[in-house]
């Protein structure tokens, strides 16, 4: 008889989760670290003009 042989997919398939969900946190982490960034920045510099260009008041 032949021995079945597992599928290397299926050997670790802990292994296979726990690189998801790292490369999950990183995405998440990186995000987290842009917006984080992007609300400390100063408003003139992000290039948000407050005053309406056809009136020239503030909305």
């Amino acid at each position: 008889m032949k021995q079945k042989t597992p599928d290397k997919k299926q050997a670790k398939p802990g292994q296979s989760r726990e690189d998801r969900l790292k490369a999950a946190l990183k995405a998440n982490m990186a995000r987290r670290k842009a917006q984080a960034r992007a609300r400390s920045a100063p408003k003139d510099a992000a290039g948000d003009d407050t005053a309406s260009p056809e009136t020239g008041r503030q909305k």
